[in-house]
């Protein structure tokens, strides 16, 4: 029997603080597992399948991520009665956002995409435990203004191999960084966030494993006084061996925009 096969681009939010990061894993929550099975329970006997744009850790987050929807026979006529029925079956915090159908010539994978992710982070004091899913606190006093010359460090081409978790002789590890820079919190605002806090805003066409995060752990020891901008220089030299021991929470990684190009 032939299958005609239609393509959808959804795009989804989430708090990934109680999940196990995206993929599919045995006996754990992922949020793969999750959007599948709701998708299941609104379109009963219809046949689909999914794929994720990128796989993400365990608790980190995301204010826009996506998901490519294969369906066969059976396309989807109303978009917006669609959404309303997944977003009124998903757990709380997941949330879709848009729905639009793609051609089939769309890869979700490979297509080239910019993705921007946000790192929020403050430090020297205990804070509030409703901050915990999506800030990370620092209880030693930091550096911020060191910690903001250092991220600057990082964009443009460089050799990333230092903030690759398990990095092996034989990756690609070059790469372009578009921006990288902290900020003061504008973004993130809540009545129970410390009365000062961090963004680290980081953007480009792909990531390694762990490197936002590996990153973010480098400039934490450069405010820690451990290290100095002339190591981070060394680390990203062509060159270089040398290997981050230092990785930051995931709790405070939040994937913030997801542009297709």
């Amino acid at each position: 029997m032939f299958n005609k096969r239609y393509y959808y681009l959804i795009k989804i939010q989430y708090l990934g603080y109680r999940f196990h990061g995206w993929q599919k894993q045995p006996d754990v929550k992922t949020l793969h597992l999750m959007i599948d099975r709701t998708l299941k329970y609104i379109l009963g006997d219809v046949r689909f399948k999914t794929l994720g744009a990128g796989r993400t850790d365990a608790m980190v987050s995301a204010n826009e991520a996506a998901l490519e929807l294969f369906i066969y026979n059976d396309p989807i006529t109303d978009f917006d009665e669609f959404l309303l029925l997944f977003n009124h079956n998903l757990p709380q915090d997941i949330r879709a956002l848009s729905i639009e159908e793609v051609d089939k010539d769309f890869n979700i994978i490979q297509d080239s995409k910019i993705k921007e992710y946000h790192y929020v982070f403050s430090h020297g004091q205990k804070n509030h435990p409703f901050c915990a899913p999506i800030l990370t606190t620092i209880l030693e006093p930091l550096n911020i203004d060191l910690m903001k010359e250092g991220a600057k460090l990082f964009q443009g081409f460089h050799n990333f191999k230092t903030y690759c978790y398990k990095a092996t002789n034989k990756g690609e590890y070059k790469r372009t960084i578009e921006y990288c820079e902290i900020i003061d919190n504008n973004i993130y605002k809540a009545n129970f966030f410390p009365q000062e806090s961090y963004v680290f805003i980081i953007r480009g066409k792909g990531f390694m494993r762990n490197q936002i995060r590996l990153m973010m752990g480098c400039l934490i020891k450069l405010g820690r006084g451990e290290i100095t901008l002339d190591y981070i220089k060394e680390t990203l030299k062509e060159d270089s061996n040398e290997k981050m021991d230092y990785i930051a929470p995931a709790s405070g990684l939040i994937l913030h925009q997801l542009k297709f190009e």
